[in-house]
């Protein structure tokens, strides 16, 4: 009698402390006693175009936009998520890591997906179905302060684009009181030359190619005549 009386003490007492156990753990899982999985941050989202994809044909196709937009930029945007995340860069603004980065040689490929984010974005304002024409007089009057002329600034607007040794990008930029053309390479962008960009044109070959083959010439020059948002480079130089 003494040895059952003994076991079924025991018994109790296990059932009390497995109650008791599963209680605490139950009200430590509630307080988030489990480790949270950490992912990596993603604070660089693809901006929504400006219009449809098709809103620029027949001077760019939707197939290209499709492209452009969709695989490229995204690429770019997917991209430089992963290389900041985990770094000193993973909550920065995308114009500070442009700034921290450029001219860094063990950070070029941060720059170079950042840069390209932003220029992309810029370039798809740059567009506008219906554009082209003449700028607003208030942007007419600096154009013709610098350049003599609408007509001698989409010259050496047209000229810059389609001379640009591979890849690259052609801007109207603003440098103190006065407009420029200005040419970059690859992913470089003013921002980091103190000029502010006022309009670009893409001259990558995936911005023309599913439409113009090897005529960037013809490119530029619908971009120029058709597209070109004036009004967002008025903007701009305000």
């Amino acid at each position: 009698m003494r040895e059952n009386h003994v076991r079924e003490s025991s018994i109790l007492h296990e059932r009390r402390s497995f109650l008791v156990a599963s209680a605490g753990a139950v009200a430590w899982l509630a307080a988030g006693g489990l480790p949270r999985v950490s992912k990596a941050a993603s604070p660089h989202v693809l901006p929504p175009l400006p219009y449809a994809e098709n809103a620029l044909a027949p001077v760019i196709s939707a197939n290209t936009i499709g492209f452009h937009y969709g695989k490229h930029h995204k690429g770019y945007v997917d991209n430089l998520n992963k290389l900041v995340a985990g770094t000193e860069y993973a909550d920065s603004t995308l114009e500070k890591i442009i700034h921290d980065t450029a001219g860094k040689a063990d950070r070029t490929s941060i720059f170079n997906n950042a840069a390209q984010v932003w220029n992309h974005t810029f370039y798809w304002k740059s567009l506008r179905p219906n554009g082209g024409g003449e700028p607003p007089a208030a942007l007419r009057r600096k154009i013709e302060a610098s350049f003599g002329s609408v007509a001698a600034c989409k010259k050496e607007f047209a000229s810059a684009a389609v001379s640009q040794f591979g890849s690259g990008w052609a801007w109207l930029v603003l440098d103190g009181d006065k407009l420029q053309i200005i040419r970059t390479a690859n992913a470089d962008i003013p921002l980091t030359s103190g000029k502010k960009p006022l309009l670009v044109i893409d001259v990558w070959e995936h911005a023309y190619y599913l439409d113009y083959q090897n005529r960037r010439a013809d490119y530029v020059n619908a971009v120029l005549e058709k597209l070109l948002n004036w009004e967002f480079a008025l903007q701009n130089a305000s």
